[in-house]
């Protein structure tokens, strides 16, 4: 695993069933490596499901914005790793930036926009004081 300055960089595994016809990354799943990480970080510290049910009420959230840049495909099955951090955590909104790399070359790069959801209204609602507080952990100065 490579590591960075700031934010978190996790190893994530490209499965067969990730490629497509060409035998590179398929467009689509770089969205499903990057919620991988993601998940992972704020799993290993509480936010998580347990039962389909979330373990806090800041988990119930959604992707409000994402976008992608690719630079160069990913060939094959294996390992990389997806470095992230949040570049901005709003009242209810969380401005996560990533990227795919190798260590020596940057796949992808992008953004991603979740919103925290009141589950009752489906309106926003603000993060806790505890995400505040975990996510100063990935937050780039």
């Amino acid at each position: 695993m490579t590591t960075a300055e700031y934010g978190y960089t996790a190893p994530v595994t490209i499965h067969f069933d990730d490629l497509d016809a060409l035998g590179v990354l398929h467009n689509a799943r770089y969205a499903a490596l990057v919620e991988r990480a993601i998940l992972e970080w704020w799993g290993a510290r509480g936010w998580a499901f347990a039962g389909g049910r979330p373990t806090r009420p800041d988990v119930f959230n959604v992707i409000r914005e994402y976008s992608v840049t690719f630079h160069v495909p990913i060939a094959g099955t294996g390992r990389i790793d997806v470095h992230f951090w949040l570049e901005k955590l709003g009242t209810t909104s969380a401005d996560y930036r990533f990227r795919s790399a190798d260590g020596s070359v940057v796949h992808a790069e992008g953004r991603r926009v979740n919103v925290c959801l009141d589950p009752a209204t489906m309106r926003p609602t603000p993060w806790s004081d505890e995400v505040r507080v975990a996510g100063k952990e990935i937050t780039k100065a």
